[in-house]
C-alpha cells in the first residue's frame, strides 16, 4: 500500500505485522546471493528491536547508490512534501515505545546485491587490521598511554563521574577521557568478585569477552525483560557459561520494557555502581554517543554497623535498595544486602528511576517525571529570570505525544522539568522547550552511516500523527566532543540559561521522550502510570557545594584558571540548532534513496 505524507512516499506491508519477538520475521528476498548470505541477513543473534535488525541487515548486505535497478523499483524518500494532510492515517493507535515496538515494517521487493562495504577511514584502528564491519565493533586497542589514562580517572581527573564512551573513528585526544566496556570491567577498577548487568539488549557471549580472562567465570547475574521466544534465546545463549545466571524483570503493563542499563560490581576491595546508556552489544560501544555515570569505589562497612549507615547527602542508597526491590524478585536479595554492607556516603547525583505500575498518593513522586519534579523542587535553588531558562531534551527514540503539546509534553512533562526550588509556582507555558533528535542528513553524515539509525527507531506510524512536535526539534551536533558524526544512543536533560553558559542541572538517563518510560497521569491526575523500567542520575549544583545555583558549561578548552568542579561538560553543541526547512527528523522504517550515506549506501530497511 503506497502512504503519502511530510515525509515523502513509501510503502507499508499491509501483510500481517511481526512482533519483535520474532527473529525470523525479516523474510530474505529470493536473490541466490542472499540465499548464500542468510546467515548473516537474517538479524543479530540476540533479541533486539525491528529497526535494529534492519541495521543489522543493512550492514551485511549493503544497497550501493550507484545501483540503478534498484531505485527504479523504490518510491524515493528523499523528494520530501510539505503537504500535512497525510497525517490523518495512521497504522498504530497505542502508546508504545518505538524503540521496541518495530511492529510495522514495511516490505519492499527489491534486487540486493551482496557486496563488501568500502573500507572506513578510521583514525585509531589498530596498525595493519583487517577487520570486518563487525569485527571492528568488537576491536578494543588498547595504546599504551591508555592504562596510566585509566588509573588518573580514577584518582579525581573527573569531579563528576561523568564519562563518554570511546568512539572509533574520531580524533584521538577526544577519547581521551572517555571509556570502554573493558576499561570499566579492567582490573584497574578493582579485583571483581561478582557482576549483575542490568540491560535491555545482551549479546551474551560478547559480554562475557568484554570481561578480563581471569574474571570470565565469576558470578555474573543478567537481569533482563525477555519473554517468551525472546527469553529463549536468551538463555541459549548463555548455555556455555556455568556462571550466568537470570533475573526476569516483570513487565505486566503493556509495551513496557526493561530499558534500564546498569552495571553493579563487587570487587575483593569493595562495590561499583554503573549508570550508563549503552546496550551490551558491540554496536553500541563502536561508534555511537553514549554516557557512563561511574561511582567511586564503595568500600565495605565496619562489621555490625546499622543499615542506615554509609547513606550519601543525596540518598543515593536507601533509593538505589528501593529501585532494586520493585523488581520483587529473591534473585537482587543478595545485591540488596551486598549494597546494605557498603559505605555510598561519597555519591554526589541523584538517582532517579522508573518502574512499571499505576502510583497513587505519596508513591507518585517515587518514579518517572514526578520524581525529579520532586527532586528539583527541594533541592535545585532559585534563579533570577527562570521562566527565559529553557529546557533541552535529547534522546534517540520518541513514544506517542498526542494529538498536541497540551496532551502531555507541554502540560504534566514540562511542568516537571521547571522547577527550581520551592517557591516557584507553574511557569510552564513561558518556558522554551529545545529538542535534539537526529536528522535525515545527521545519520546519512554519521560513522556508521544510514545503519545507524537502526539505534533511532522513530516510526513513521508514530511521526505522522504528531507533526506538531516536529517544530521542537534541533539537529544533532557535537563539535564540543568530537562526535558530531557519532549517533547519539545518550539520554540528556538539562534547563540551560538563555545564553546557553550555564546550566541548572543535568541528567542522563535511560529514558527517551515517551510515556512509557517518564510515566503519564491518570484518573484527574491522582495516578501516575509507568510502563518501563529506567534510570538515570542527576546532577545538581547543591550537591556539589556550588551555592549560585548552576553549573558552567564546559566548552572545549578549560583555561587552568577555572575550576573543573564548576564546569559540566555537556557532551553537545549549544545552543542547539533549529531544525531547517528542508530538515526531517530520521525515521527508521521508510526508504532513504536519494542519496548515499558515508559508506554509498542507500537505506532500505525490509
Amino acid at each position: 500500500m503506497l502512504q503519502e505524507g511530510a515525509h515523502g512516499k513509501w510503502t507499508v506491508s499491509s501483510s500481517d505485522e511481526s512482533t519483535e519477538e520474532n527473529s525470523d520475521s525479516e523474510k530474505p528476498s529470493t536473490s541466490s546471493v542472499l540465499d548464500a548470505a542468510r546467515d548473516t541477513t537474517s538479524g543479530p543473534q540476540y533479541p533486539c528491536s525491528e529497526a535494529r535488525k534492519a541495521a543489522h541487515k543493512r550492514k551485511a548486505s549493503p544497497l550501493k547508490f550507484s545501483d540503478k535497478s534498484f531505485s527504479a523499483e523504490v518510491p524515493p524518500a528523499g523528494k520530501q512534501k510539505t503537504n500535512q494532510e497525510g497525517s490523518g492515517w495512521c497504522l498504530s493507535s497505542s502508546d508504545e515505545e518505538p524503540e521496541d515496538q518495530g511492529k510495522h515494517a514495511h516490505k519492499e521487493t527489491v534486487k540486493e546485491e551482496k557486496s563488501d562495504a568500502p573500507k572506513e577511514h578510521l583514525l585509531n584502528l589498530c596498525k595493519g587490521d583487517e577487520l570486518s564491519e563487525n569485527q571492528k565493533a568488537e576491536e578494543y586497542c588498547e595504546a599504551p598511554s591508555e592504562s596510566q589514562d585509566t588509573w588518573d580517572l580514577l584518582n579525581g581527573g573527573n569531579p563528576f563521574r561523568f564519562f563518554l564512551t570511546k568512539v572509533r573513528g574520531i580524533q584521538q585526544s577526544y577519547n581521551s577521557g572517555a571509556l570502554h566496556i573493558k576499561d570499566i570491567l579492567s582490573p584497574l577498577f578493582g579485583t571483581l568478585v561478582s557482576s549483575a548487568q542490568f540491560n535491555y539488549c545482551i549479546d551474551v557471549a560478547w559480554l562475557v569477552r568484554q570481561y578480563p580472562q581471569e574474571f570470565r567465570k565469576k558470578p555474573l547475574l543478567i537481569v533482563h525483560g525477555e519473554k517468551r521466544e525472546s527469553k529463549a534465546e536468551l538463555l541459549a545463549q548463555a548455555r556455555p557459561y556455568e556462571n550466568i545466571s537470570f533475573c526476569q524483570a516483570k513487565l505486566d503493563i503493556a509495551f513496557g520494557t526493561h530499558h534500564t542499563k546498569m552495571m553493579l560490581l563487587l570487587y575483593e576491595e569493595g562495590l561499583r555502581v554503573v549508570i550508563h546508556t549503552s546496550n551490551l552489544i558491540a554496536d553500541d560501544w563502536h561508534q555511537k554517543t553514549q554516557g557512563i555515570w561511574l561511582s567511586p569505589l564503595y568500600p565495605r562497612l565496619p562489621q555490625g554497623t546499622s543499615g542506615s549507615a554509609g547513606e550519601s547527602e543525596t540518598n543515593f542508597k536507601s533509593d538505589l535498595i528501593s529501585y532494586l526491590m520493585a523488581y520483587n524478585s529473591p534473585t537482587l536479595k543478595e545485591w540488596i544486602d551486598l549494597i546494605q554492607e557498603h559505605d555510598l556516603s561519597e555519591t554526589r547525583v541523584y538517582l532517579l528511576g522508573s518502574t512499571p505500575g499505576r502510583y497513587q498518593g505519596s508513591d507518585k513522586e517515587k518514579w518517572g517525571h514526578l520524581r525529579l519534579r520532586k527532586l528539583l523542587r527541594e533541592h535545585a535553588l532559585s534563579i533570577p529570570a527562570q521562566e527565559s531558562w529553557p529546557v533541552v531534551g535529547q534522546f534517540s527514540s520518541i513514544g506517542s505525544m498526542g494529538a498536541d503539546g497540551s496532551k502531555w509534553l507541554c502540560s504534566e512533562f514540562q511542568e516537571s522539568l521547571v522547577p527550581t526550588g520551592r517557591s516557584v509556582t507553574s511557569l510552564k507555558c513561558d518556558v522554551p522547550v529545545h529538542l535534539v533528535y537526529p536528522t535525515v542528513n545527521n545519520v546519512r553524515q554519521s560513522l556508521e552511516g544510514y545503519p545507524a539509525g537502526g539505534s533511532l527507531p522513530y516510526s513513521i506510524q508514530t511521526a505522522q500523527k504528531q507533526l506538531w512536535l516536529h517544530s521542537y526539534f534541533h539537529k544533532w551536533s557535537a563539535e564540543v566532543s568530537g562526535r558530531s558524526h557519532a549517533m547519539p544512543h545518550i539520554k540528556t536533560y538539562m534547563r540551560s540559561s538563555p545564553d546557553f553558559q550555564k546550566i541548572a542541572w543535568f541528567l542522563v538517563t535511560s529514558a527517551n521522550l515517551s510515556k512509557a518510560a517518564w510515566g503519564a497521569l491518570e484518573k484527574n491526575g491522582t495516578q501516575l502510570m509507568i510502563r518501563s523500567y529506567e534510570l538515570g542520575v542527576l546532577f545538581l549544583p547543591s550537591a556539589f557545594g556550588l551555592d549560585k545555583g548552576y553549573f558552567h558549561v564546559k566548552g572545549k578548552i578549560l583555561s587552568e584558571s577555572d575550576n573543573p568542579a564548576t564546569y559540566f561538560p555537556v557532551p553537545f553543541d549549544l545552543p542547539p540548532e533549529q531544525y531547517g526547512s528542508k530538515d526531517q527528523p530520521w525515521i527508521w522504517n521508510i526508504p532513504y534513496t536519494d542519496a548515499p550515506d558515508t559508506h554509498g549506501n542507500m537505506w532500505v530497511p525490509s
